[in-house]
């Protein structure tokens, strides 16, 4: 009933840029969209997150580096990634919180796309 598509992961230098985009397909209403990352050995967390209607949350590692945009027509949701660190590296998941019909909320996921930054 719900599908999110990721692209945009890669390879980058420490100080490069990367963009990724996720886009949802769903006949349901999204509430809010956003990204999460999980490294190695560690738990996954929270990057950022654009709640409907609401000013975009980040994460205090990431703030005033990336930038999350969401384009509601589209359903989807973009985070721009600049001034990339090493500790960036992580398996890089889309989150919406779907609202069925009945009004009841529950998460969906996409499938991850890795950020590899290199020092």
């Amino acid at each position: 009933q719900v599908q999110l598509v990721e692209s945009g992961g890669g390879l980058v230098q420490a100080g490069g840029s990367l963009r990724l985009s996720c886009a949802a397909s769903t006949i349901f209403r999204i509430d809010s969209m956003g990204w999460y990352r999980q490294a190695p050995g560690k738990q996954r967390e929270l990057v950022a997150v654009v709640p409907s209607g609401d000013r975009p949350e980040y994460a205090d590692s990431v703030q005033g580096r990336f930038t999350i945009s969401r384009d509601n027509a589209k359903k989807a949701v973009y985070l721009q990634m600049n001034s990339l660190k090493p500790e960036d590296t992580a398996v890089y998941y889309c989150h919406a919180l779907v609202v069925a019909f009945s009004g009841a909320r529950f998460d969906s996921w996409g499938q991850g796309t890795q950020v590899t930054v290199s020092s």
